[in-house]
């Protein structure tokens, strides 16, 4: 599998990144998915502390551990939330950060996280406080890289102006283009796009014309324009989780598509997909089929 650079951060990462949040919370079957898309060449795999409440964390840990050396890891801190109850604050304060580091290392068993990303962010925050913690983990080794993971294009901007990030993660789909806007300004910074969502809730796989027959439209996309949507893809290529794929994957900004797996068959839908052909001329018009929105939102 081709891998990419992660912006300048000198990691590399697969084209294809495990998405961990859907692995089971049984070790033995989250270690069978893991080991599979370790053999489909997959070397980059995404957490985060928030779910499960650090359990998927221990999950990740456990089935990586004799993997270390040859993968890539990456988690996010940013949402507290409390044990005995659904609560969730928002916290990116430097002292949290700095906290919340050696519980994630003690869960996922390591000394050492990949990309450490802020699961979040508005424009309120005291971002200047933000990055002197991740700063200061890259400093004391703890981390290799820091990114974000947000859609706000006011707190990429100000992200892109004051902090040496490596990455953005943000949602990114043939139904979901709203972040080409921001692509080559992130990539003409020396940054990467790791993207989620981009089989759009399944839509974009062999399954997507019976989930939107259960699905009340999808984003701007009413119910039957969705419909119709997905039936002119299909005309184009009949692998909708390949166009899905590919179409993100083109733009050199992209390092990295994220996507989970609940199964080891799952993954290997994935692959195949990945390495099933899809012409410049197919993602045209693919791209011409679908809308290209912006962020109404979080803008200044």
């Amino acid at each position: 599998m081709k891998k990419n650079f992660l912006g300048n951060s000198g990691i590399e990462v697969s084209e294809i990144a495990l998405g961990c949040m859907s692995l089971p919370s049984d070790a033995k079957k989250a270690g069978i998915i893991v080991d599979e898309a370790i053999a489909q060449g997959i070397n980059y795999f995404d957490t985060a502390d928030l779910y499960n409440k650090g359990k998927n964390e221990e999950v990740v840990g456990k089935a990586l551990k004799r993997h270390r050396k040859d993968i890539v890891l990456a988690t996010k801190v940013g949402n507290q939330w409390h044990a005995q109850s659904d609560e969730v604050n928002w916290n990116p304060t430097k002292a949290y950060i700095k906290e919340q580091i050696h519980a994630s290392l003690k869960r996922l068993q390591t000394d050492y996280i990949d990309l450490y990303q802020l699961h979040g962010g508005m424009i309120t925050d005291d971002s200047e406080e933000t990055i002197e913690a991740f700063e200061e983990l890259k400093k004391e080794g703890l981390i290799r890289a820091y990114g974000i993971s947000s859609i706000r294009p006011n707190v990429i901007k100000r992200f892109l102006a004051n902090g040496n990030i490596a990455s953005i993660m943000m949602q990114y789909s043939l139904l979901d283009r709203r972040p080409e806007e921001l692509l080559d300004r992130i990539g003409q910074a020396g940054k990467s796009v790791v993207t989620r969502g981009s089989l759009a809730k399944g839509l974009l796989t062999g399954e997507g014309l019976q989930r939107a027959a259960k699905m009340n439209g999808y984003l701007s996309y009413g119910d039957l324009e969705l419909k119709t949507v997905l039936e002119n893809l299909l005309a184009v290529h009949d692998n909708l989780h390949a166009v899905a794929l590919h179409s993100v994957l083109e733009h050199d900004t992209i390092s990295s598509v994220v996507a989970g797996a609940s199964s080891a068959d799952q993954i290997k839908a994935t692959i195949d997909a990945y390495n099933t052909p899809v012409s410049a001329e197919q993602i045209t018009q693919a791209k011409k089929l679908t809308r290209q929105d912006i962020y109404q939102e979080h803008r200044e």
